[in-house]
């Protein structure tokens, strides 16, 4: 019997059969196609699906904060490239329950977060659904071509840094399908799975520091993001489980839902923290830099190294982890 195709597995099929051109810098396989414009600079294109029951649950997702999740994911894709966001196209597929109060706020969200990031909607669709709502949304953003960051250019030795606690979203989910979300106690974590922040000014340092060498955004989960660093770049990954940055909130939260706070972390994924690799030489100089200008802590969790696969070290002993996030069709 032939085993179903996952979800990396039809994205590669897509890859080796789509075409190519002159001006096309980065296709299928990061966070951002990227494209040659004028004046040196590159302009970066990124496009993202949501669908109820998959990506979201109405029971507790509220428009306003599905409006917002809806942009703040998409321009973290160009946060992780160390863009920044210019414009947006929204396509929506409604159900006969979106009504006209639920449809406002939601769009009053998704505004509001382009706002922040003085992103200007352009243009999109509108149709209705016969089961379930689709979101679907596209975000423009530019660089300079010399500052662009990839997935491709991690090398050997690098130090493998995140730009913040992980496993909140995943916390804030579980919190969340156990009834917990409206506990005061829990706000940072369901906010964090129902209203992420997109790192675009930290991606922008990043980008113009000169010091970083490949980065994308934490989307899926630790465990895969950095394999895709890894499988882009040729190279492998060893993680420190010790080095994790865990928040107190989240190891309380994961006694309270009976699950593994180190999981959550490694495979929760929706966490929209930066995942960056640089090396050590410059690790010092980084990390002050982005103390100063930002106020940030930058969290060093891992190394780079010869060979394949991302592995995990924890209590002496070591295992592989690699693509242990959530995927579709698998």
């Amino acid at each position: 019997m032939t085993r179903p195709e996952g979800e990396r597995e039809i994205i590669a099929r897509i890859r080796r059969t789509a075409g190519n051109c002159r001006d096309l810098v980065v296709g299928i396989g990061d966070d951002c196609a990227v494209y040659k414009t004028a004046l040196n600079l590159v302009s970066l294109v990124t496009t993202d699906t949501m669908v109820e029951g998959v990506h979201f649950d109405l029971a507790w997702h509220p428009p306003v904060a599905l409006g917002r999740k809806a942009a703040s994911v998409n321009i973290s894709d160009i946060a992780a490239m160390g863009g920044l966001p210019r414009f947006a196209l929204l396509s929506l597929a409604l159900t006969p329950a979106c009504e006209s109060r639920w449809r406002e706020a939601f769009l009053a969200g998704f505004l509001a977060v382009l706002s922040e990031h003085g992103v200007v909607l352009i243009g999109g669709d509108t149709v209705q659904s016969g089961h379930e709502i689709v979101l679907s949304v596209t975000v423009l953003g530019e660089m300079a071509e010399a500052e662009l960051l990839t997935r491709k250019t991690a090398r050997p030795g690098d130090v493998v840094l995140v730009s913040g606690f992980l496993g909140e979203a995943a916390a804030g989910l579980a919190l969340c399908r156990m009834g917990l979300a409206q506990e005061a106690v829990w706000h940072p974590l369901v906010s964090a799975h129902l209203d992420p922040v997109p790192q675009v000014a930290l991606g922008r340092v990043l980008a113009t520091s000169g010091l970083v060498h490949a980065m994308q955004d934490l989307s899926d989960g630790l465990a895969t993001d950095l394999a895709h660093i890894c499988a882009e770049s040729g190279v492998g990954a060893v993680v420190t489980a010790e080095k994790i940055p865990l928040s107190p909130l989240l190891c309380r939260a994961a006694e309270t839902c009976g699950q593994s706070p180190l999981d959550w972390a490694l495979a929760g994924g929706e966490d929209y923290q930066l995942l960056f690799t640089a090396g050590e030489q410059q690790l010092a100089g980084l990390v002050a830099m982005v103390s100063k200008e930002l106020g940030c802590e930058l969290y060093p969790v891992g190394r780079l190294v010869e060979g394949r696969g991302v592995f995990l070290e924890e209590a002496g002993q070591g295992r592989e982890i690699s693509y242990q996030g959530y995927e579709h069709f698998r």
